[in-house]
């Protein structure tokens, strides 16, 4: 075969450490558009960006050349960057070290598209760590519970 073709679906999570700022709502969307360009510089996709004012959802797409760590890297220390250039209340803004980047099969993109268009809506019955949480059950992933969201 003469090309490397893939088509990798990643939902990634990462949350701010818990001595950040909050995002105000209005600046969301300025942040998922930023993450999104960096995603693209990355050569990967971005098929949807949300969250809420302390943690971030996407769903990508991971190219032939990317690695997770990397593009994760790019994604949180670019976006922190970029956020701190807002406002002087952003000062001491950082994302966590740690993140999940789960699976997505093809046949459940829809349905992930959909969770992480409905964070806010979502969030009303459910705490991040809950979730965060019942997201690291389903896949069954080993953690400590003590280290899931420590800084």
């Amino acid at each position: 075969m003469a090309q490397s073709l893939c088509k990798i679906y990643l939902h990634i999570i990462f949350h701010t450490k818990t001595t950040s700022p909050l995002i105000p709502e209005e600046h969301l969307p300025r942040l998922h558009q930023y993450i999104a360009k960096i995603v693209e510089t990355t050569g990967c996709n971005v098929i949807t960006l949300g969250g809420t004012g302390n943690h971030v959802h996407a769903l990508v797409t991971l190219n032939s050349t990317e690695n997770v760590a990397h593009l994760v890297e790019e994604m949180k220390r670019n976006s922190s960057r970029w956020i701190k250039t807002l406002s002087p209340s952003y000062g001491g803004f950082a994302w966590q070290g740690g993140y999940a980047a789960l699976s997505v099969s093809q046949s459940q993109v829809d349905v992930v598209v959909r969770y992480i268009g409905n964070q806010e809506e979502h969030h009303r019955k459910q705490t991040y760590r809950e979730e965060y949480l019942q997201f690291l059950r389903l896949y069954n992933i080993d953690y400590d519970e003590r280290y899931v969201l420590a800084d």
